[in-house]
């Protein structure tokens, strides 16, 4: 009896061993470069931070196709055309129209409502303070009103010093909500960073001596117009001053959650301080016309 089965073959390693099969060489995978790590190389002015955001902001092409991803990655060795395109920043091409000073050293102008004091991170396409000249004191994004620049270094620690010093005087007027008790005060309650929101900050005993003059100039009961005179300088001081006594400003977004102003109505009107003059220095007070926002009460 001839019995007949499946016909086997030898194991692959077997075959191998007796030189009946060789095996082909492994490929290796090939190396792979981030193309923020690229990016770093190609243009060393700018940090990772900056280079990452340009990519998601969809700034960055390769061949032509826009790529949105950090991590994305290319193979080392090939050469493909990355291209960063920055749009132009938009910045005002008529600066008389926001111009109160200029001269050799400083430049004054009306901050309009919205555009920010310094750029956030390292770079911004949106127009800033820094765009007009060197920052000596910074306004809220929101704030609008009087503020100073410097064309050159030595200037800049000038006036930076008055600030420093409490010899440069400012005057701010608010629209607030309500009715403030008393005509005129000072309102003296120290101010610390919120911990449980790092961003705001709110009265606390521990914090810093922050000093605030007030005086209605009108009031309608619901809301009122007050002249603000800070003698310190601290971050949001008038904001939570004013927060903390009732009487929030209108269109704060931050601090008076349920107030449904368009925008912050806070406005620096006037800036006493020294600037350089031809032989000495000079005392001037710059004025910025209250918006005609401002001038009526609902």
């Amino acid at each position: 009896m001839i019995i007949t089965g499946k016909k086997f073959s030898k194991p692959t390693m077997s075959r191998v061993k007796n030189g009946d099969m060789v095996l082909p060489e492994k490929e290796q995978p090939k190396e792979r470069v981030r193309l923020d790590h690229i990016l770093i190389e190609k243009y060393p002015d700018y940090n990772r931070s900056t280079l990452q955001n340009f990519i998601k902001s969809g700034y960055v092409t390769i061949d032509g196709k826009t790529v949105k991803k950090p991590n994305y990655e290319i193979l080392k060795d090939s050469e493909p055309e990355i291209t960063l395109s920055i749009p132009e920043k938009d910045i005002p091409a008529d600066v008389k129209s926001i111009l109160i000073y200029e001269d050799d050293n400083v430049i004054v102008i009306n901050k309009p409502s919205g555009l920010l004091s310094m750029a956030k991170g390292e770079f911004t396409t949106e127009s800033t303070l820094e765009d007009y000249g060197l920052l000596v004191h910074r306004l809220d994004r929101d704030t609008s009103g009087v503020v100073i620049l410097a064309k050159n270094e030595a200037t800049q620690t000038m006036l930076r010093k008055q600030f420093q010093d409490r010899k440069a005087h400012k005057t701010y007027y608010a629209v607030v909500d309500g009715r403030l008790k008393l005509d005129e005060a000072i309102i003296n309650l120290p101010i610390a960073r919120n911990l449980k929101q790092p961003t705001t900050f709110m009265v606390d005993p521990k914090g810093k001596p922050a000093e605030t003059y007030y005086k209605v100039i009108r009031s309608n009961g619901t809301h009122s117009l007050l002249e603000l005179k800070p003698t310190t300088g601290r971050t949001h001081q008038l904001r939570v001053h004013l927060k903390y006594i009732g009487c929030p400003i209108v269109g704060d977004k931050v601090y008076n959650t349920e107030s449904k102003g368009k925008r912050l109505m806070l406005h620096a009107y006037s800036l006493e301080i020294s600037i350089p003059g031809e032989n000495e220095n000079v005392r001037r007070t710059f004025v910025a016309d209250l918006p005609n926002s401002f001038k009526e009460l609902d």
